[in-house]
């Protein structure tokens, strides 16, 4: 509860915030962190994660409802509840077919990448909020050029906004550091909207006669009220519209909520079910979409805080909610005097500190593949669309994971004067009677050419050194496929037709087992497939024992023209 109490105190400034980002009323943010953080906390896995609105699902909702007119707020709200809902149909279908291990092949540079150009897009989007003027141009055009329209718009910019919102960062980053000296929660936000929002009431700047404006851009009220059930309008054009961003929300709201998931267990020792927390986000966003929600994900910030201050259960995030409804229902109404510059100042302060740039660093020097993934992503989310960063991202990181899984690795090996199977180094001398090559790697289609190249070199190599057999070791390889195991026989039956002989060694069960169901095995001959046993290079000896043998019989054999190739 005490967890719950500290992470209700930076929830509600940030959900607040992040209705901003999307565009709509803050209440909705609010509205989110009560439903959707509820209902993710009961269901989920982990027991720190806490869900809500979070500042790259904001941003890619924001561009999501860019095809709304914006004077039309009543459509662009029902479009995001539509959206939160499609957003948990697509996170639970991902739960229910189990594809949720699929985010480890998505590499950490996507997710990096993406958070970094999410963040420089954030600071982009309350700059107008900052300067206290109205943010221009239209959701269809680009956000640099929306930048530049707002900076060299003919209006002047309101210098009491800009003192709100630079007390508020300076406030955010120095408060943050005081409160951390002395040993508080971090409730420097909350601070800040409280005290900035006072100092702006009682200098006049948030008060207002009936009819005329305040001296700065104020937030609107909050109804002191809960959200309660509501259908979502449903209009073909919106689905059609908002299709590819349910997608991209549904992935990156889930590979926010895992990552997150699993930095916090790999300090807390808990075991993970993926699947379950897929589930979890998927129900959250499902049923937030009938309460007037926005599309949520797991927070950073707030799981942080959850179990640095000793969160023990899912029921922290329980609690969150429902502190955060108290205070709506108690403080709603108050919120109509709190300065949009207030807010916009927190969130530059809160993207600016996502932009890790010594992890920037580090994974841009790992290697050249995490690099290239790091800046596609954060560039693909500037420069094209934020809503297809994370898919443009996870695209090539797929790419790449199965470029790298097709490549095979073949390695030479021969049996040494102690009768031991080793790799073959420079300095031994070539084989003759029987060539052995040890094949490693996953058996599937993608490896396909790369293992007919190795096939056939072999056996040039086999027709050039004169060789009568050849022993495959295929001990390391792994999942093999209709496309590999047909490469595989082929390769059996053109060398059975050029009077080789093969013979397959260290053979595994699943391998065998696949030979056996395609015929392989039995076209081939049982006796020249020796399987996998418990005893290393046992089946491998096994096999160059027999060909040996049989290369022995064609010795004595002086008419005998059929060579045979073994591989192991």
């Amino acid at each position: 509860m005490v967890a719950g109490a500290t992470v209700a105190a930076i929830s509600l400034p940030q959900s607040m915030a992040y209705a901003l980002i999307a565009g709509v009323d803050p209440r909705f943010g609010l509205y989110t962190a009560i439903v959707f953080t509820a209902v993710a906390g009961i269901f989920g896995s982990s027991n720190h994660l806490v869900n809500g609105p979070t500042g790259a699902v904001s941003l890619v909702t924001f561009s999501a409802l860019a095809f709304i007119d914006p004077d039309a707020k009543l459509d662009a709200y029902e479009a995001m509840f539509l959206l939160a809902v499609m957003v948990g149909i697509v996170q639970i279908t991902i739960a229910v077919t189990r594809l949720g291990d699929v985010t480890r092949y998505i590499s950490e540079s996507v997710v990096t990448g993406f958070i970094s150009g999410a963040a420089f897009l954030t600071i982009i989007g309350q700059i107008a909020n900052a300067l206290g003027v109205k943010a221009q141009g239209t959701g269809h055009q680009h956000v640099l050029y929306r930048l530049y329209l707002t900076l060299t718009q003919p209006g002047p910019f309101n210098y009491k906004a800009i003192v709100i919102s630079g007390s508020a960062i300076l406030f955010a980053i120095y408060g943050r550091k005081l409160i951390r000296k002395v040993g508080l929660p971090q409730i420097e936000m909350l601070l800040a909207v409280i005290l900035l929002s006072a100092a702006a009431y009682f200098v006049g700047w948030s008060q207002f006669a009936p009819g005329a404006k305040p001296a700065v851009p104020l937030i609107e009220a909050i109804p002191a009220a809960l959200p309660g059930l509501h259908v979502p309008s449903i209009k073909l054009e919106w689905l059609v519209d908002m299709s590819s961003s349910a997608v991209s929300i549904g992935i990156l709201g889930l590979l926010e909520a895992l990552a997150i998931a699993k930095a916090v267990a790999h300090s807390s020792r808990q075991q993970l079910d993926y699947n379950r927390q897929c589930l979890a986000e998927g129900i959250g966003n499902l049923v937030g979409g009938f309460f007037r929600c926005m599309p949520g994900a797991g927070s950073l910030s707030r799981t942080a805080i959850n179990y640095s201050a000793g969160a023990v259960t899912r029921f922290s995030g329980v609690f969150t909610a429902a502190i955060v409804a108290f205070a709506v229902l108690m403080l709603g109404p108050l919120a109509a005097y709190i300065p949009k510059a207030v807010l916009a100042g927190l969130l530059i302060v809160a993207a600016s500190r996502l932009i890790d740039v010594e992890r920037i660093r580090y994974t841009a020097t790992a290697s050249r593949a995490d690099a290239i993934l790091l800046v596609t992503t954060a560039l693909a989310a500037v420069f094209i669309e934020v809503e297809f960063a994370i898919l443009i991202g996870s695209t090539v990181s797929i790419i790449w994971y199965i470029l790298r899984a097709s490549q095979l690795k073949v390695q030479e090996l021969i049996v040494s004067p102690e009768q031991v199977v080793r790799a073959r180094i420079a300095s031994d001398p070539p084989t003759s009677d029987v060539l052995i090559y040890d094949i490693e790697g996953e058996f599937f289609f993608g490896a396909a050419p790369d293992l007919d190249k190795y096939l056939r070199t072999a056996a040039d190599e086999a027709v050039r050194r004169k060789a009568h057999f050849i022993v495959l070791r295929l001990k390391r390889v792994r999942n093999p496929d209709a496309v590999a195991l047909e490469t595989l026989d082929i390769f059996l039956k053109e060398a059975r037709r050029d009077g080789l002989t093969i013979l397959l060694a260290g053979v595994r069960p699943d391998l065998h087992d696949a030979l056996e169901r395609i015929g392989i095995a039995k076209r081939h001959g049982e006796g020249l497939i020796f399987r996998e046993e418990e005893k290393d290079y046992s089946a491998t000896l096994s096999a160059v024992r027999k060909a040996y043998d049989l290369a022995t019989a064609q010795l004595a054999d002086r008419d005998a023209k059929t060579p045979v190739y073994y591989l192991v």
